[in-house]
Parts: C-alpha cells; structure tokens; sequence
C-alpha cells in the first residue's frame, strides 16, 4: 500500500500519518510506503520501517499535482486547504489554494489513468461551511449547500468536482465535511473558528485567552482523534454505499461557548476559566454567524462513522493526546 498524503505537515495530517504507521496497514494492507506533501516538508514519521517520500510543494503550481499522483498511490488523502479567515481575507489566495489545488488533483488522477487502469481512493476533507443560514434546528443529510464564505464555497466546488469525477470513474472518492476541530494543538492560526480551541488550550497551560464572541455561540465540534478516525474509516469503506452522494457530514457534538467553558471548569477550575478574556470581534462574530450551529448525521453514523457524545470527552482526549495527562501552567 502506497498512501499520499497532501496537508501532511498540518495538525490532522501528522496525527493521520501517525496514527496510519501505528496501525501498520489499512483495509488489511500493509502500508510499505508514505509520500508526504505540503507547501513546508513533513518530517518523517517515527517507527516506520519502508519509504517515505516528503515533498515541498504548492499542490496549485504548474506541475506538482502531477508529480505526486504519477508515483500511483494507492490511497490519497487531500487535506490541504488555507482556512477559512484567510480564504475570507485573500480572496486569490483562497481560489487558487482551495479550488485550483483540488480540481489539478483531480485532473492529474484523471489524466494519469489514461497510460493505464488508475482508480484511487481519494478522501477529501471539506467542511461544514458549505452550509448557510438560515438553518433548521438540525441540518439533514438532505439540506442544500449555500456557503456565505467564500471558503465554504470554495469546498462546495470541491464537493462537486468529487462527485463529478468519480461518477465518471476516474476516482473513487469520500468527502467527509469535518466538524470545527477541537482543541487544536499548537499556536493559534487564521481561520476565524480559531478561538474555539484557543479558550481552551491556552488555560489548561495557564496562558491567557480571548474570546471574541458571546458565550451563547453555538457550534458543532469534533476532536482530532474523531476527525483521524473518519480519515481512516473513509479509506476503507464499501463507497457503493454511497451512491453518487459522495460527500458526508461527519457526526460531532453541538455545544455552545458555555458549555465548552463549563467543561474547562469541571477539568481544569476555575483559576482556568479566568484566563479567558472577552473582547468583542464584530467581523469574527459575523463569520460566526453564518456557520451551521447543529447536525442530524444519520447517513454518516449508519455508515459507521463515531464520533464524541460530550464536550468533557473531547478536552479529555487533549489532555491526554497533548498534555500527558495533566494540566496547568
């Protein structure tokens, strides 16, 4: 098994390729070789044993696409995308980036399988931007995609390509629409659903925070141990399930910023829980705004897709996964 992985030097590609050498193979295959890509090169997992290829490039640049898919991974994994505050503040950056990397990916399968028989699986993360208000209590499997992002449009796009190329035969892909995942490690970056996770990493550390939107925001949430296990359960499922529907909303927990501050109190205290500052961002709370607040994901879940059934659940798993187990500064 060969497996490509683009956005592999970001936080879900290093704990999807982590994971994957963990595991030692997928759908009962061992894994004999990783080609890793990014626009900064991934370091090499630790304890794998066959060939790692780390590549450094912009998937949207003449060429690159091609490269990566004329090695003929068996299974590829496009999670590389700029996010959602930068696509909004960028509008170039994000099209190219967003929309342009993924139709030349597509377009390189499609043309690489013109020499001879090439049909990968393709796992595409796009995200629950793709939908926009006004929302019913629970978004359904049946609701239509009207992103008022332009970064929820760009995976919109993506979406349909998906499904365009696959019912063509070029591909055999899975679009999971992944929650907001929380908490991310490492320093906050520029989507605008940053915060979500920074009102909680940076208090269990005894680092202060800033919340730029009221407490009553609700949102729908994922971990990054469930978002891995949708990943890897999307590289191994019977896709005829599917149909032509191709794309998923992933399950998750829906949870106001409350709920996601009462959590930190109950693991961490209070003395956590002062650390965060409220200072107002009208442009963040208006981006907010228009994000999906509540998922009713049957089709995902009857296909066997689990995900977190409380917010203590998922700040759990980063203590664990992130700070051995214990917390504070």
């Amino acid at each position: 098994m060969h497996i490509l992985v683009i956005g592999a030097a970001g936080m879900v590609g290093r704990k999807l390729t982590e994971a994957l050498v963990r595991d030692g193979g997928i759908g009962g295959r061992p894994i004999e070789r990783f080609t890793l890509a990014d626009v900064v090169a991934a370091d090499r997992p630790a304890g794998f044993a066959g060939a790692v290829e780390s590549v450094a490039a912009d998937l949207s640049a003449p060429g690159v696409a091609a490269g990566l898919v004329a090695t003929r991974p068996d299974l590829i994994f496009h999670l590389a995308a700029i996010v959602s505050g930068e696509a909004e503040a960028d509008f170039e950056k994000g099209y190219r980036i967003n929309l342009d990397g993924t139709r030349l990916l597509l377009e390189a399968i499609r043309l690489e399988g013109r020499t001879a028989p090439y049909r990968p699986r393709l796992v595409f993360t796009s995200s629950i931007a793709v939908f926009g208000a006004p929302f019913p209590d629970a978004i359904g499997d049946e609701f239509f995609s009207t992103p008022l992002t332009s970064y929820g449009t760009q995976k919109a796009i993506g979406e349909l390509l998906l499904n365009d190329y696959s019912r063509r035969g070029f591909v055999d892909g899975v679009g999971i629409r992944l929650p907001t995942i929380v908490v991310r490690p490492g320093k906050p970056n520029a989507a605008a659903s940053g915060f979500f996770s920074n009102i909680l990493r940076e208090p269990l550390v005894g680092q202060e925070a800033v919340l730029p939107v009221s407490r009553d925001v609700r949102h729908w949430f994922a971990s990054p141990r469930a978002a891995v296990g949708f990943l890897r359960h999307a590289a191994t499922m019977d896709t005829a399930l599917l149909g032509w529907r191709r794309t998923l909303s992933a399950p998750g927990l829906s949870a106001t910023v409350g709920e996601e501050i009462d959590a930190l109190r109950r693991i961490a205290g209070d003395r956590a829980v002062r650390l965060i500052r409220e200072e107002h961002n009208e442009t963040i709370t208006r981006i907010v705004a228009g994000w999906p607040r509540n998922f009713d994901a049957k089709r995902a879940l009857s296909l066997g897709f689990v995900a977190e059934r409380d917010f203590d659940e998922i700040l759990r798993a980063h203590v664990d996964d992130e700070l051995g187990g214990r917390v504070g500064g």
